[in-house]
C-alpha cells in the first residue's frame, strides 16, 4: 500500500500548490472550496494507506519477488444477500426529493436512511460472522 499512499500524497500535494493561487486569482469560493476539499480527501486517503502500510507490512503485491499464491485464501466476509443497500437508496432519494417537495417527505427520508443504516450496522451482530 505504500505506493498507492505516495500517490495519493502526491495528489493532495498538488492540490495544495493549486489551492492558494487559485484563490488568489480567480475569487471564485466555489471553486477554492472545491479544490480544497479534493486536497484534504486526496489526504485522507493517503493517511489511510500509509497507516494501513504500517498495520499490515508489505504486501505480495509491492514486492518484485511476490508470488501469486501468498495471496491466496479467502479475502474477507461478504454476504450473499441484504436489504441495506436498497433501504439505504429509498431513504437517500426521499431525503432528496423531500428538500424540493416538502420537509413532511424529507423527515420520512431521515426516517427511512436512519433505520437501513442501522440495519447495515447491526446486520451480523449476533453472527458468528
Amino acid at each position: 500500500m505504500k505506493p498507492e499512499a505516495v500517490l495519493f500524497a502526491g495528489v493532495a500535494g498538488f492540490f495544495a500548490c493549486v489551492t492558494v493561487p487559485y484563490a488568489i486569482w480567480s475569487r471564485d469560493p466555489a471553486g477554492t472550496a472545491a479544490v480544497l476539499i479534493a486536497c484534504l480527501m486526496a489526504s485522507l486517503v493517503s493517511f489511510f494507506l500509509t497507516v494501513q502500510y504500517k498495520r499490515r507490512g508489505v504486501r505480495p503485491e509491492d514486492r518484485r519477488d511476490g508470488e501469486i499464491s501468498e495471496r491466496a485464501g479467502p479475502l474477507a466476509f461478504f454476504p450473499a444477500r441484504s436489504p441495506w443497500p436498497a433501504m439505504t437508496a429509498l431513504g437517500v432519494a426521499l431525503l432528496g426529493a423531500g428538500t424540493v417537495i416538502g420537509l413532511w417527505l424529507f423527515l420520512i427520508g431521515v426516517g427511512i436512511t436512519g433505520a437501513a443504516v442501522c440495519g447495515f450496522v447491526f446486520q451480523y451482530a449476533r453472527t458468528d460472522h
